[in-house]
């Protein structure tokens, strides 16, 4: 089978700076690094290191490349991936001595996906297969239509979350993956917590406390916790957790065998520093010992 994933490319230009700028304030940074990053690239990453054949639909600008490239070198499926004319997606990080950020974020060419590049991208698609999104490009509502329509497994990553933007694609998923911050923000403007939402599966993580699965068929409820390690950087283990579970869910494992391994990764995800490039692959996971 085969995960799609209608995902976000950015590129994540980290300034290191001596503290945060105020209005108006001009600082000199001492280090730039330039990472590959968006919510779709990292899942897109993730679900292709833990063995899954993953096909990215995606946009960047003409300077970008070096992202599809690095996307290729990674083992993803980049043909579906477009040139627009706008520039690549991008953040815009600065982070002072302390580990404290501020971010800008230009979506650029992330919400430059079309609906002819879309429909031909998923006409190579089976039923039966996967079809991610998250809330970093556009075309979502069209994009979960057309793979309920197709017979795709169609699953909603809701970040960054806003209510109205997951609210609009409940009707066609099967999969629901969200924080618990995420989910309590999901009940105040639904009113229905995630054991009653119209979609048969849903997953709420819980950060360092793991996770909690939602069957809301059965209204069966598992609790997932998490391993223990020395945290360093957060950034991107949601997205390892959610291209893993997929990844697993595609490979036909159990749900709970799933999310177990996707804790894994996780865990092992927030002891490096980056985002997709230090995603770990499915030996890493598999031989870890925590």
């Amino acid at each position: 089978m085969a995960i799609w994933n209608l995902g976000s490319i950015n590129a994540d230009m980290v300034y290191a700076v001596p503290h945060l700028p105020g209005p108006g304030e001009t600082l000199a940074a001492s280090k730039l690094e330039q990472f590959l990053g968006g919510k779709g690239a990292n899942m897109s990453v993730a679900a292709a290191r833990a063995g899954s054949h993953v096909c990215h639909i995606g946009a960047v600008g003409p300077e970008g490349r070096w992202a599809v490239e690095r996307l290729t070198e990674y083992g993803v499926d980049t043909r579906h991936i477009v040139e627009a004319e706008v520039p690549t997606g991008h953040a815009i990080i600065a982070v002072d001595a302390g580990g404290e950020n501020q971010i800008v974020l230009f979506p650029g060419a992330n919400h430059a996906i079309g609906a002819d590049q879309l429909g031909q991208a998923l006409s190579s698609a089976q039923a039966g297969d996967l079809l991610v999104m998250q809330n970093e490009t556009n075309a979502q509502v069209e994009a979960a239509q057309m793979g309920r329509e197709l017979g795709l497994k169609v699953c909603y990553a809701a970040a960054p979350f806003e209510a109205e933007a997951v609210q609009a694609v409940l009707p066609h998923l099967d999969f629901l993956i969200l924080n618990e911050v995420e989910a309590e923000q999901l009940q105040q403007a639904s009113g229905l917590s995630p054991g009653q939402l119209p979609v048969p599966q849903v997953i709420v993580t819980l950060g360092s406390r793991g996770a909690r699965y939602f069957d809301t068929a059965s209204g069966e409820t598992q609790e997932f916790p998490a391993f223990k390690v020395e945290a360093v950087d957060t950034t991107g283990a949601g997205d390892t957790f959610t291209g893993y579970v997929l990844a697993g869910i595609d490979r036909g494992m159990p749900i709970a065998q799933a999310i177990s391994q996707a804790m894994r990764a996780a865990a092992i995800m927030v002891t490096r520093h980056g985002t997709a490039d230090v995603i770990p692959d499915l030996k890493d996971v598999q031989g870890a010992r925590f």
